[in-house]
């Protein structure tokens, strides 16, 4: 098996895993993510998230910045007017919940380093797996927003690269679902979004190149029922589009880093604060 998704993986850049998780470890993980949208954050402090704005939301929001080590809330683009007020029912607001699920909450720690993950990693052939960051990401019925063809390792760049992202359906994705580029992780980092060193900037994020155009005939649809897992190269392009349907589409997902045989950028957006240690997948 070991050799059968590293020959798939090498070849593609993505692996889908069929039934990763059963149905009631589905539903203990979308329990979770449902009981997030609990206790919203005041107006004065809700963050939107978008890919779609030229990293706007980002690149001025200190919050996104320090988010590494917490549970942070990101709201849809629809959801909240100009002064953050909810335009929507709470449950169907949110974009995102991350960076720190994986640590901080216990369920979706259980999940992110249960011995599935790590018979994984020990399949890839990681040495000294760690986890990075991680999302709770709903794309509610109607809301949905798209996400822009991208490289993950854009966002967190290793040297060698040895990044691998776990995606895992909590719905059934269709509509909305994930779209590749095969092989398209052979062709290296097309740009890299990276603290900016200046802190007299008010921009905190830059961007090291132009985002490229990628054709939409590069791209191949990947519908998969919940509880599959797929698994991402970190220079693969990927995208999918707005959820427009009126079912949900939630999904975990977290990144992997290889500590043993790369370096983790210290350029990257997600930083730890000093004297934190990203957690071990074989550790844990």
């Amino acid at each position: 098996m070991r050799e059968g998704i590293q020959t798939e993986f090498s070849r593609n850049g993505y692996v889908i895993l069929e039934d990763f998780f059963s149905e009631e470890e589905v539903a203990e993980l979308r329990e979770a993510g449902v009981k997030l949208t609990e206790n919203l954050p005041e107006e004065s402090k809700r963050v939107i998230f978008s890919t779609t704005k030229t990293q706007q939301f980002q690149n001025k929001n200190q919050y996104f910045l320090d988010s590494a080590d917490k549970i942070s809330v990101f709201f849809e683009e629809g959801a909240l007017d100009e002064n953050g007020k909810l335009l929507v029912e709470p449950g169907i607001a949110l974009n995102k919940v991350g960076h720190a699920l994986h640590w901080l909450n216990p369920t979706f720690k259980k999940y992110t380093f249960c011995e599935k993950v790590k018979e994984t990693c020990f399949q890839l052939g990681l040495a000294d797996p760690v986890i990075v960051q991680s999302m709770y990401i709903y794309k509610n019925p109607g809301l949905g927003g798209e996400v822009v063809p991208h490289q993950d390792s854009t966002y967190l760049h290793t040297e060698p690269q040895r990044l691998i992202g776990f995606w895992i359906a909590l719905d059934d994705a269709t509509i909305g679902c994930l779209w590749f580029a095969p092989g398209s992780h052979k062709g290296g980092v097309h740009r890299r979004m990276i603290r900016n060193p200046d802190p007299n900037d008010e921009e905190l994020f830059i961007f090291t190149a132009q985002s490229p155009t990628y054709p939409t005939s590069n791209f191949t649809a990947t519908p998969v029922k919940k509880g599959t897992c797929v698994l991402i190269h970190g220079e693969v392009v990927h995208k999918s589009a707005p959820n427009k349907s009126p079912n949900p589409r939630h999904a975990y997902t977290f990144h992997v880093v290889d500590l043993k045989n790369s370096t983790y950028s210290p350029e990257n957006w997600l930083q730890l604060p000093s004297g934190q240690t990203f957690p071990g997948v074989y550790k844990n």
